[in-house]
């Protein structure tokens, strides 16, 4: 017989006003992960399948540019991304597992809302200005991930894993760094 956790009703005062919201554990599934090194392979498996994506969606973005700087960061970025996609290939390798990918569903989102951002904006320096933000919510996205994965593999001493996570790390703040001063010298302002 199956045990139902009683929902608690917490009131929650935002300013002025009152609101409800139901609170519970939530249920692990049947395969969920029971340790870390579960954990990291999931996590492996998330990222590889959004770099794959990413490279399928960013011809569509470098396309619907009209800025050259913003194309040639973008294409430059295509190439980074094969390269994400190997050193994925690398660590899945060093762990002794097949390289496989599972559904990302933040990166679907953001890819999502990047091609809605550009089925939503004239082309020009506007839709310029809408790519880069779509863009760089990928790349944080991205950051934020490597990050937690190299984490992860330090505490489970998986440097070479470590290492492949490290430099695609970089490379993402560096593309990050590269869409903010592009944004900032010049399309910003032209978008206006």
């Amino acid at each position: 017989m199956e045990t139902k956790t009683p929902k608690k009703t917490v009131k929650k005062t935002t300013g002025t006003a009152t609101t409800s919201q139901s609170t519970r554990k939530t249920p692990a599934k049947k395969n969920a992960a029971k340790e870390l090194k579960d954990l990291f392979e999931d996590s492996l498996k998330d990222i590889y399948w959004a770099e794959k994506a990413l490279i399928k969606a960013l011809p569509t973005m470098m396309k619907n540019a009209s800025d050259e700087k913003l194309k040639k960061g973008i294409e430059k970025h295509i190439a980074e991304t094969k390269g994400h996609v190997e050193r994925l290939e690398n660590c899945f390798k060093a762990l002794g597992k097949k390289a496989q990918a599972k559904k990302c569903d933040a990166m679907q989102g953001l890819l999502d809302e990047g091609k809605s951002i550009i089925e939503e904006t004239e082309p020009g320096a506007v839709r310029d200005a809408g790519i880069i933000a779509a863009a760089q919510k990928v790349e944080h996205y991205e950051i934020a991930t490597y990050g937690t994965l190299a984490a992860f593999a330090k505490v489970l001493k998986e440097d070479e894993c470590l290492q492949n996570f490290l430099h695609t790390l970089n490379e993402e703040k560096k593309c990050d760094e590269l869409l903010t001063k592009i944004a900032d010298t010049t399309l910003n302002s032209k978008a206006l």
